[in-house]
């Protein structure tokens, strides 16, 4: 049998059996304190529930933020070093180029009793509006830049020493060679090889095997090679439609393109070519003619 009782602030609980009877009492205020905080621990209980899977949802959303930042990081790695790549080949093509033209910056400098520092004053810095927010680019866009207006610059001045040589120097006169002596003159004469008469149109110095040949006038070489009959060649335009030619060389100094100043050596004395000895077959042409070279020889 069981019995609730209740007397003022307590509750007794009587349990009857066969043999036994238990009897308790509680106070209201602990029964009342007992079901709050039961009610409470069932509370937390199903939140912390739904914690742990809201947390769960939360790790497995960032985990899936992480690989696909992992995808796009490695994507942008792979694009930046494509990109590197590109910029490091354009910095050492950049390099080359200013190599060149310091090189280039010397000789004109040279010419113009100049230095290579002098010549540097005169290259402005300018920068494209579109890469002032990079750093790096801002530096490879200035370095590119200045590089420009430097060869601009110095394709001018060699024009200039090159219009300055050949103003001041490309006067005719002198010898082709530095030692030996006049063997054959120009005009009719008899042919080495034949024995008959035939026009010999130029003038021919001999002397040691590997004597320089010198240029007799300030010019631009517009020939050094091999030719028929004249062995290893170089030819040389001086402006106001003169050309000299030097045949029969050993080796040659020169190249097409290249500048050279009145007295330069432009090839060693040889005899390549239609030839029975050392020696080098001068020739002046004015005009596209032969002509006799021995004024010039002995114009002062």
């Amino acid at each position: 049998m069981n019995k609730f009782l209740s007397c003022g602030m307590k509750l007794t609980i009587t349990l009857t059996g066969k043999n036994r009877r238990y009897k308790h009492s509680i106070s209201v205020r602990t029964l009342v304190s007992a079901t709050v905080l039961s009610s409470i621990f069932m509370l937390v209980s199903s939140r912390s529930t739904e914690s742990v899977s809201e947390d769960v949802s939360r790790v497995r959303l960032a985990q899936s933020e992480i690989n696909e930042t992992q995808t796009d990081v490695k994507a942008l790695k792979h694009q930046t070093t494509i990109k590197l790549n590109a910029l490091l080949s354009h910095i050492a093509s950049l390099s080359a180029k200013a190599t060149l033209l310091d090189e280039k910056g010397k000789q004109i400098a040279s010419e113009l009793g100049m230095t290579a520092t002098d010549l540097d004053a005169f290259v402005p810095v300018s920068i494209p509006d579109n890469v002032h927010d990079d750093p790096i680019l801002k530096e490879i866009a200035q370095l590119e830049a200045s590089l420009d207006i430097k060869s601009q610059q110095l394709s001018m001045l060699e024009s200039l020493v090159r219009g300055h040589h050949i103003h001041e120097q490309s006067q005719l006169s002198g010898r082709p060679i530095e030692s030996g002596w006049l063997s054959s003159y120009y005009g009719m004469r008899a042919d080495p090889f034949t024995g008959e008469p035939a026009m010999h149109k130029g003038l021919d110095f001999a002397g040691k095997a590997g004597e320089n040949v010198v240029a007799t006038a300030a010019g631009i070489v517009t020939w050094a090679g091999e030719r028929f009959g004249y062995g290893q060649l170089i030819e040389i335009e001086h402006g106001d439609g003169f050309v000299t030619r030097y045949g029969h060389n050993d080796n040659l100094l020169v190249s097409i393109g290249d500048v050279v100043t009145k007295g330069q050596a432009v090839a060693k004395m040889g005899n390549t070519g239609r030839s029975t000895g050392a020696h080098v077959h001068y020739e002046v042409i004015r005009n596209g003619k032969q002509i006799d070279p021995l004024p010039y020889v002995y114009k002062k």
